[in-house]
């Protein structure tokens, strides 16, 4: 089990890479973890996990009991956060209580979000079973749910007390899934790493083979990417802002399609945004905005928004809860593995893009 160490002060915290469970009562035992857990899981991988992740933590002396949520992203709102508030009520669960997320980012984002909110913040830990979950929002303490087709615009900054990535979980995942976090793992190439962003064009077969090496070198490199830059700025004030390339558009994509595309699928789409953005910026090439979406399109992922409105997707980016005063918050290419943070109001210049995304 590899172990790699979120530095925040008195708020650090492990990530653990393993190739099964076998290790996590071993890990709540290291954190100082008793008394009463809650798991929170979905129904997809609640059917798969739950039982052995519950009796794991059973061994490490945990009195364990689970809670689990419709799969999806319609979830993610104040009502499933109500319900999970009533279990932690009625079963007494107090200060020294913890919850665990077991699942993907809907799950974790959910279970982190009750976690910051409940008796004014109790421990919780991350057990991410997806690609997209494993690779990003997982580390780094963004919780938060949705708001009235608004994504996360209600949520807070919590840490957890640890990470437990059991790589063998993506071998479960659905195809689109799997894809779907694919998104976030070229992003972090595309925004800190280009050697990495390689890495991935190279390897993708032994990715979609499930290759355990090639998986524990991504889950590594993509946890050291994301630590470093949560550790220079954990709250998102300044340098952690560069982890949005993809998302202004790709939150409003998502918005505007009712959550019936992943969240990563969006993130493909507002990343060849960014990119067409950038060129007509004069920021990057054609060539490379077209290498990059041919290496969305070989990850499985969309490119374009075929269909859609582009005066609702800007309407939707302005309400993002980046944008000010009107101006819009975008993370924009110089090259591959080196990214700028952009304020624009260019409306016209941003319809152009929308225009070419969705045709």
């Amino acid at each position: 089990m590899e172990r790699i160490t979120v530095e925040l002060g008195e708020r650090s915290y492990p990530i653990y890479i393993a190739a099964d469970f076998s290790g996590l009562g071993n890990a709540f035992r290291k954190a100082g973890i008793g008394g009463k857990v809650l798991v929170v899981t979905d129904s997809n991988v609640g059917r798969l996990y739950l039982e052995t992740c519950m009796a794991e933590l059973a061994s490490a002396g945990a009195l364990v009991c689970s809670h689990v949520i419709e799969a999806g992203e319609k979830s993610k709102n104040l009502d499933t956060v109500k319900d999970i508030y009533r279990q932690l009520a009625a079963q007494r669960f107090d200060r020294n209580s913890t919850i665990a997320a077991l699942g993907g980012g809907v799950t974790g984002d959910i279970a982190g979000f009750t976690a910051a909110t409940y008796m004014r913040g109790i421990s919780y830990v991350q057990i991410p079973t997806s690609l997209l979950a494993q690779a990003d929002s997982s580390i780094g303490g963004k919780t938060g749910v949705d708001f009235e087709g608004v994504k996360n615009i209600i949520g807070a900054f919590y840490q957890p007390r640890f990470v437990y990535i059991n790589i063998s979980t993506l071998r479960t995942l659905p195809l689109r899934e799997l894809r779907s976090g694919l998104a976030e793992v070229i992003k972090h190439g595309l925004i800190k790493d280009a050697g990495f962003y390689d890495y991935i064009s190279l390897n993708m077969q032994k990715i979609f083979e499930f290759d355990e090496s090639t998986l524990r070198h991504i889950t590594r490199t993509n946890c050291s990417i994301k630590k470093s830059v949560v550790e220079q700025d954990e709250k998102e004030s300044g340098p952690r802002a560069v982890l949005n390339l993809g998302h202004t558009i790709g939150h409003a994509v998502e918005s505007v399609s009712g959550f019936s595309l992943l969240h990563g699928e969006c993130v493909s789409i507002g990343t060849a945004g960014a990119f067409r953005l950038a060129r007509k910026m004069g920021m990057v090439s054609s060539e490379v905005t077209d290498e990059v979406e041919r290496t969305l399109e070989a990850a499985g992922l969309p490119v374009r928004a075929a269909g859609m409105d582009p005066q609702q997707i800007y309407a939707e980016m302005l309400h993002d809860k980046k944008a000010k005063g009107g101006k819009l918050n975008f993370v924009l290419p110089k090259r591959i593995g080196e990214v700028a943070v952009c304020t624009l109001d260019d409306e016209r210049l941003l319809m152009e893009v929308l225009e070419e995304l969705v045709g």
